[in-house]
């Protein structure tokens, strides 16, 4: 597959599936490793959980969290503004607790500000041109936001 860096260098990726590439190794072996072993980690929305209060880690494994009433991982979608590791970085001060977070969507030029808490459904969406920033301290439960907001220190 052919790509371009953002710095405008052509590269070619190959990509082989273990079992295809282990073929190719004299005496070989695989093992199967649990899915509740590991946390696959492909997207920012991915890195967002993992690196939330839903999981802690002991003794070499990542589980959930005690706290956390239900067993299930929350879904969460983060838009394109949080694409690459460094933006995502940048629109979050802290990690927000996400402890009773159900479904968690983000759209547009969003950022977080620190101890920020998310439950149930929380849906944030600044439109195009628009900036929301979630103040400090703040509790979102079931809540949808959009528009325009801006807290800025004077």
């Amino acid at each position: 597959m052919w790509l371009t860096l953002d710095g405008g260098q052509n590269v070619i990726q190959l990509e082989t599936a273990v079992g295809a590439a282990i073929k190719s190794f004299d005496n070989a072996l695989g093992i199967n490793v649990p899915r509740s072993r590991f946390l696959p980690v492909k997207t920012v929305s991915d890195l967002l959980l993992v690196m939330s209060n839903l999981y802690s880690l002991e003794a070499g494994s990542l589980t959930m969290s005690q706290k956390r009433e239900f067993p299930t991982t929350p879904h969460v979608k983060l838009g394109s503004s949080f694409t690459k590791v460094q933006e995502y970085q940048t629109r979050f001060e802290s990690i927000p607790d996400m402890l009773e977070l159900d479904h968690l969507t983000v759209s547009g030029d969003v950022t977080f500000g620190k101890q920020v808490s998310l439950k149930g459904t929380v849906i944030i969406i600044a439109n195009h041109g628009d900036r929301i920033d979630i103040p400090a301290g703040t509790i979102l439960e079931n809540k949808i936001v959009s528009g325009n907001l801006r807290i800025l220190d004077h």
